[in-house]
């Protein structure tokens, strides 16, 4: 138990330090300052914890310091809404009780999570939640649990038993949502939101390694936002962007190993398992950052080949960068001319 114990201390000590170090790089990239709530030439940053991740929200323009503080206030706010640690949340009444009344935002993000869900064939479920408690996923806890345990489970994520009558959200039993893999990016689109209305016109969010842009820089430039390297401290490359969110998901980020397997937290709904997708991580390029954030989810589980048509499909919408477990990355063809690589690539047309 000491030893268990030490490892999730080390563990997370790891994730503080690999989250600062996604804040820190997005930062040197576009040239931002980096200290407590800092006012100056160069805008105003403040730093902050919550949902879970350090968080960065810089501003720039007259109306910069309000627009960071009405910022960071959303996301606190949002937070004591969504957390499922927190029993008086919206989602942990919904998950204890069955039945829940959901506010205006708490509300955009269910309908944000079906309308993915659907559109992705239920690669994204907001029901995944008892599948991640299984796996202990949700507590630090972790085993891997027998597959009689996993197929009951997955009797509790059919999306088809959640329930909406005007404000009022309804569960069946055994249900549990929960928004993580979605409430980062929708809170980096509100961001953009409030800046807009404060008068600001050139911003930049990094929410855990989530990273939302408002305009161009300053300068008028493009801001340059690094996407990481899944196996190492380095990059995939750089992509130049305004108006649009850069948002990641990949293994590498939560995870445990048990008898030489590593096991990471995207667990795929078909199986109920940590997805095994031949994927390592996946950048989405969006000027939606709720969606950039649920489809970051849906195409690691999807795999290289459904990802692809899924992006013909949808181009429109998105574009993104993939890297696969042999070292291959993929860029689709909107962004060709905004991703910057010192790897080689494949350009997906």
């Amino acid at each position: 138990m000491a030893i268990l114990n030490k490892y999730m201390q080390l563990n997370g000590l790891k994730k503080y330090f690999r989250a600062l170090t996604v804040v820190l790089s997005a930062l040197i990239l576009t040239g931002c300052g980096f200290g407590n709530a800092a006012p100056g030439d160069d805008g105003f940053t403040k730093e902050i914890f919550a949902m879970d991740t350090y968080m960065s929200l810089t501003a720039y323009g007259d109306m910069a310091e309000e627009a960071v503080r009405k910022a960071a206030d959303k996301i606190n706010e949002l937070d004591r809404m969504l957390s499922t640690g927190n029993e008086k949340s919206e989602v942990s009444v919904l998950n204890s009780e069955g039945v829940s009344r959901f506010s205006e935002d708490v509300m955009n993000i269910l309908e944000k999570s079906l309308e993915i869900s659907h559109m992705t064939d239920g690669a994204f479920n907001p029901a995944i939640y008892p599948v991640m408690e299984l796996w202990g996923f949700t507590s630090g806890s972790y085993r891997v649990p027998s597959e009689e345990d996993i197929k009951s489970s997955l009797a509790n994520i059919n999306i088809d038993g959640i329930g909406v009558s005007g404000s009022e959200v309804t569960a069946a039993d055994g249900m549990k949502l929960d928004f993580g893999g979605i409430a980062k990016g929708y809170a980096s689109s509100a961001i953009m939101e409030i800046f807009s209305r404060c008068g600001v016109t050139s911003g930049i969010v990094s929410l855990g390694g989530n990273v939302q842009v408002l305009g161009t820089k300053p300068d008028g430039s493009l801001w340059r936002t690094a996407v990481r390297h899944p196996e190492n401290d380095g990059y995939i490359g750089v992509v130049n962007v305004k108006d649009k969110a850069v948002i990641t998901s990949g293994g590498y980020e939560r995870f445990f190993e048990k008898n030489g397997t590593r096991y990471h937290h995207i667990i795929d709904p078909s199986t109920g398992a940590p997805a095994r997708s031949g994927l390592l991580s996946v950048s989405i390029v969006s000027a939606d950052g709720a969606l950039a954030d649920g489809l970051s989810t849906a195409l690691f589980i999807m795999g290289e080949d459904r990802a692809v048509s899924f992006w013909r499909k949808h181009s429109g919408l998105f574009d993104f960068i993939i890297m696969t477990d042999d070292g291959r990355i993929l860029a689709t063809e909107g962004i060709e001319d905004a991703f910057e690589s010192e790897h080689d690539y494949e350009i997906v047309r």
